[in-house]
């Protein structure tokens, strides 16, 4: 992309990502699934196998150029999200501090020790559209695209981290496609998207791309890259469209984003790029491909703010398509998206399938944008849009609690309010244009409000972790209608706050926090659902409300029709939960909600009043609708637990890897003639994810960390007491959050 940002500043052509610590990628966790690794001392035939144990040979899992690791350093053991060239690379160079530089071309997924904690496992989730919270958010027309660095090219862990100090972006209700942006020349220019994000995204129904950058001259680009992304075998096949199509079907995304600005080509090499496209097409259906406008019909990059005779090569080929869509450079003016739309139809494809480029890297919501340009009030959208860099709401070293606070905004309008969003200023957030989406369509369902990260780890309200953490796989679906609260009677009323807070939780790192007056009752809306109800079907709310707050009367609120027009409200029938107060701590009420078999509940939601309209400070833990009791939802325990390498970091510190063979794959729960759930003793609930504690010298349990696959890195396993061994185990979590027994294995000090 055109503009003043050095892509080696950790993104491709999008500075600002902070770049992480040095370190190097090596051998361990090999022998877990026995890999024989190259060193990287030159001796490319050389192989060394990871003892199972501790790991003191610093060598690079991928057999590139790149700098040795300090082994007597924590991160030693660190995996991270994979890059490469495509086969070469740089001349007259170093790599960056912390790069290591491979071949696309050379990689084998037998050779890769990261893998197995890059892996995503949650399968992309089909979604509905409900009816639209206001009137001017539109079903079927403009989609948003959003291109997001989560850390730089050479640092983004592979497994999360011990910092709440990360993009945790949750608002996939408006989202249709997610690029994992990143890429130097100094680093690598094809990124695979890591498995938190992956999955977070896939448990929302959104799909993930990689990206390949190539960058511009001025930053380091090479026109051989291009040339060897694109070359052709012997049989004219083209091996790297082979290996990006392994790569997205091995570790578990959906696409790619081809990104093409290193100038200096010809014609030929233009065509030779569109059959490259084709070939990747034709290779995987099912892979989506997103083309960026910049590499042109001549061979020279030229940005052209349009689908034009320039790019619509690489889009569309007769009556063949190539790309799925099209991202459009800024220089983009309401002519040139007209025509651009009016170009896409001549050629049988929807204008949506275009992206008109938003940049917000730097100004946020107070960017200057022609919205009427492409999503114009009052008359069909024009075109889809896509928000370049929307991690801005982030400001580094800040605690969770205000990054939400302001993405809410970011994406629902300066109010918080999904029935009238706008602003900050000439903002349109995302509520007041694109129809939200939601994945909530199946019995068992449940969410303790865990936005994937926080400043500590909690479990039955209490703490169990006490370090910071980031992981997205560990996220739960969270309201898509931030945040939807209406007052009995209508009309204008004092609201209170409503947001993530991280000052408690019931499970994970965060809660739900209700914080101020209730003048009147009101009704806040959590879910629009697809949920098939029974005549056993309940509610489950975990709450509980803070010292010094009024006692709060919950009633659980569920809507059994969708509203008849956009921005109409739910008609909740109000069910009794209880009164709660202070002294009562953790709560966990339960509500009949099923009357019998055939009814939906399509919204679902909280009433909450006080005394005289006093100041409250209500927390939503939990929210669970399920069939039968919570036992019958539990997941069979993983095995072989294993501690594939480990290292010492001192000061009683260690860090592992750990891998484990997964749970026995659920069967689906059956329904008994009464309408109640019925699961064979022998059939075990799907898993949602993984969760690592240590078993501490009184027998409590200390959360180490998470993760959707079988395979978990600890960056810092504190020894207690001078113990011996520590004792680690592993537990199948369902998705009511019921978890399995243990698999367990001991670490030697």
């Amino acid at each position: 992309m055109d503009v003043p940002r050095d892509a080696e500043r950790g993104g491709g052509g999008g500075g600002g990502a902070e770049r992480g610590p040095s370190r190097r990628k090596l051998v361990a966790g090999a022998a877990a699934a026995g890999l024989a690794l190259p060193l990287t001392s030159g001796s490319a035939g050389a192989v060394v196998r990871a003892a199972p144990s501790r790991v003191a040979v610093p060598t690079d899992a991928a057999g590139a150029a790149g700098r040795e690791r300090d082994p007597k350093a924590a991160g030693f053991l660190q995996p991270y999200a994979s890059y490469w060239f495509p086969d070469s690379f740089p001349e007259g160079r170093e790599p960056d501090p912390g790069a290591v530089w491979r071949s696309l071309k050379s990689w084998r997924p037998q050779d890769d020790a990261d893998l197995p904690y890059n892996v995503a496992t949650v399968p992309l989730a089909e979604r509905f559209t409900p009816v639209p919270a206001n009137a001017t958010a539109r079903a079927g027309q403009a989609r948003i695209s959003a291109l997001v660095s989560f850390a730089g090219t050479a640092g983004n862990p592979s497994q999360g981290g011990p910092t709440a100090d990360y993009y945790a972006l949750s608002h996939w209700a408006y989202l249709d496609e997610l690029v994992f942006w990143g890429g130097s020349s100094g680093e690598g220019i094809i990124l695979a998207p890591n498995a938190p994000v992956t999955d977070a995204a896939h448990r929302n129904g959104v799909p993930v791309l990689g990206n390949v950058f190539l960058p511009p001259t001025a930053y380091g680009g090479d026109l051989t890259w291009t040339r060897e992304l694109v070359q052709k075998d012997a049989r004219g096949r083209f091996p790297l469209a082979d290996k990006l199509i392994q790569v997205a079907r091995t570790y578990g995304f959906d696409g790619w984003f081809l990104n093409g600005e290193t100038d200096g080509g010809d014609p030929a090499l233009a065509r030779q790029f569109a059959d490259f496209v084709q070939a990747l097409r034709q290779g995987a259906p099912e892979l989506r491909i997103t083309w960026y406008d910049a590499f042109n019909a001549d061979g020279r990059v030229g940005w052209q703010g349009a689908l034009n005779d320039k790019n619509a090569m690489f889009f569309q080929r007769g009556d063949r398509k190539l790309s799925d869509t099209v991202f459009v450079d800024f220089r983009w003016s309401a002519a040139r998206l007209a025509s651009s739309a009016a170009y896409a139809r001549r050629l049988g494809r929807s204008p949506y399938e275009l992206w008109a480029g938003v940049d917000v890297e730097a100004s946020g919501w107070d960017a200057r944008v022609n919205w009427d340009a492409f999503v114009p009030e009052g008359r069909d959208h024009v075109v889809s849009y896509g928000l370049y860099r929307p991690e801005w709401t982030r400001r580094s070293g800040e605690a969770p609690g205000p990054f939400h606070a302001r993405d809410d905004q970011f994406w629902g309008g300066r109010n918080t309010d999904p029935s009238a969003p706008a602003g900050p200023g000439s903002w349109r957030p995302a509520a007041r244009t694109v129809a939200d989406r939601s994945t909530v369509t199946s019995v068992p369902f449940a969410s303790t409000f865990n936005t994937g990260h926080g400043t500590a780890w909690y479990e039955g309200g209490v703490r169990a972790g006490e370090v910071e953490w980031n992981h997205l796989g560990l996220q739960d679906r969270l309201p898509g209608r931030r945040w939807a609260l209406w007052a009995d009677g209508g009309g204008t009323f004092r609201r209170p706050a409503v947001g993530f807070d991280f000052g408690a939780a019931w499970r994970g790192g965060s809660s739900l926090l209700v914080d101020g007056p209730l003048d009147r009752p009101v009704t806040l809306e959590l879910y629009r659902t697809r949920l098939p109800l029974r005549a056993g079907t309940v509610l489950e709310i975990t709450h509980r409300v803070d010292e010094g707050s009024a006692a709060v009367t919950v009633e659980a609120a569920v809507a059994y029709a969708e509203p008849a027009k956009a921005g109409g409200r739910p008609t909740f029938r109000r069910l009794p939960a209880r009164t709660v107060r202070a002294a009562d701590g953790w709560l966990t009420s339960t509500v009949r909600i099923g009357d019998g078999p055939g009814r939906t509940a399509y919204a679902l939601g909280v009433r909450l009043s006080a005394p005289g309209g006093s100041p409250v400070r209500w927390r939503l833990g939990g929210l669970a609708v399920r069939d039968g009791e919570p036992a019958a939802h539990t997941p069979a325990p993983p095995s072989a637990l294993r501690i594939a390498a480990s290292h010492i970091t001192g000061d009683g510190t260690a860090e592992l890897r750990l891998t484990w063979q997964p749970s026995a794959k659920g069967a689906p729960v059956r329904h008994s003639a009464e309408g109640t759930s019925v699961r064979h003793p022998a059939e075990a609930a799907p898993v949602r994810h993984y969760e690592v504690h240590q078993i501490l010298p009184d027998g409590k349990r200390r959360f180490l960390g998470g993760t959707c696959g079988t395979a978990c890195y600890l960056p810092a396993l504190r020894r207690t007491g001078g113990e011996a061994g520590t004792r680690l185990e592993v537990r199948a979590v369902g998705e009511l959050y019921v978890s399995s027994a243990a698999a367990a294995a001991v670490f030697t000090w």
